[in-house]
């Protein structure tokens, strides 16, 4: 007997079967596009100001400072006062630079957190006050107007004598809610229509998933990747009324993707540090790895001469000089492996972060390392 569904069930279906698929790509693989990609527009902006803390318990600049001493020859000018730079001494101000971030739709009257960082020679900003400073963008014009008390998570006490104590930074202060925004970066989102999604880490493989898998969460063909980066998607028959693309743009952000990650081996010789990716593979090789260590030990003993001998206490040195060779065997490693096989093969080897470093360079060079080495 044939089960025949009315149009409508069928639809019921459709969407069920699309939501069962969408569940079973975020069980593989659980990363959702807004922690991959961003959106074209959407971004903070930097901003940055001069200006001057004030009310310091003798910790401000020095009279070597210059700058520091003609900006507050300037600001008492500005307030009608007139006095000649010389005459300013400067223990209790210090220069500053003051820093934010300017949110994405972030509108006038926004309050922004502000990190204000010494210029000159000042020993600490402690318990000092933000004059108003302008904050300024990249085009020069300002956007927001910061002063306030200064937090410091450090300290720095000096002695008559000289003796100081310093503990953490306390030339870089922290004002919370201590810039007001006095202009709105121009950006209205809501008159389009055609998103233009940015990944992070270009790849074509995983720009040709996501576009598939966009296109079949929402039933249309809305997504077009044009390279490994750029995924433009287009929302013009979803939208009906105004408001409407940030529901959809909700839904893409949310949505979980499937990524195609490179093998990579990232060294950092500095530190030793060695990071691995899950794709790396290495083709069966047999590796021996042994250290050579030098020790040189150097002791002094006093020589004394005879009670009737003539002579003076004189001090001899003695050298001694250890080379000493680990004997290690060859080990097998490598082969179409997890990558957690691959690490307890080479921690059979008791390598170190170091020695891997050597490691993986001589698997690269020969031909063995099936992945990319990245050396920082």
């Amino acid at each position: 007997m044939a089960v025949k569904f009315s149009q409508r069930s069928m639809a019921f279906l459709k969407k069920l079967a699309i939501s069962f698929l969408i569940f079973c790509v975020f069980l593989e693989s659980q990363t959702r596009l807004k922690d991959v990609a961003k959106i074209e527009g959407v971004r903070g902006n930097q901003l940055v100001g001069y200006g001057l803390v004030v009310g310091l318990a003798g910790t401000g600049d020095g009279g070597s400072s210059f700058f520091t001493v003609k900006s507050v020859a300037n600001m008492l000018e500005s307030f009608g006062i007139k006095v000649d730079p010389k005459q300013i001494k400067v223990k209790n101000v210090a220069a500053v630079i003051v820093t934010a971030d300017l949110p994405a739709f972030a509108g006038v009257g926004t309050t922004l957190d502000v990190v204000v960082s010494s210029v000159g020679d000042s020993k600490s900003l402690s318990g000092g006050t933000l004059v108003m400073t302008p904050l300024r963008g990249p085009d020069g014009l300002v956007y927001a107007v910061a002063q306030g008390p200064i937090t410091v998570g450090g300290y720095s006490f000096q002695t008559a004598g000289g003796d100081s104590v310093t503990q953490n930074h306390p030339t870089v202060g922290y004002i919370s809610n201590g810039a007001i925004v006095e202009r709105a970066v121009n950006f209205d989102f809501s008159s389009k229509s055609v998103v233009r999604v940015y990944l992070k880490n270009g790849d074509f493989t995983t720009a040709q998933n996501i576009q598939e898998q966009i296109n079949e969460f929402f039933g249309k063909k809305l997504a077009t990747a044009y390279d490994s980066a750029t995924i433009d998607v287009d929302f013009t028959s979803l939208i009906s009324r105004p408001g409407e693309l940030v529901k959809q743009v909700a839904k893409l952000e949310n949505l979980p993707v499937t990524l195609s990650r490179p093998a990579t081996v990232v060294i950092n010789e500095r530190t030793g540090t060695v990071i691995v990716s899950e794709e790396v593979k290495v083709s069966k090789v047999a590796i021996a790895h042994g250290n050579i260590s030098v020790i040189v030990r150097q002791t002094n003993r006093v020589v004394q001469p005879n009670a009737l001998a003539e002579g003076e206490t004189a001090l001899e040195e003695n050298t001694d000089l250890t080379v000493a060779e680990e004997k290690r065997v060859l080990n097998e490693i490598g082969g179409d492996v997890p990558l957690s096989e691959l690490v307890k093969a080479l921690n059979a080897l008791g390598v170190t972060p170091r020695d891997l470093v050597s490691i993986f360079s001589a698997l690269q060079k020969s031909g063995a390392l099936n992945a990319e080495l990245v050396i920082m």
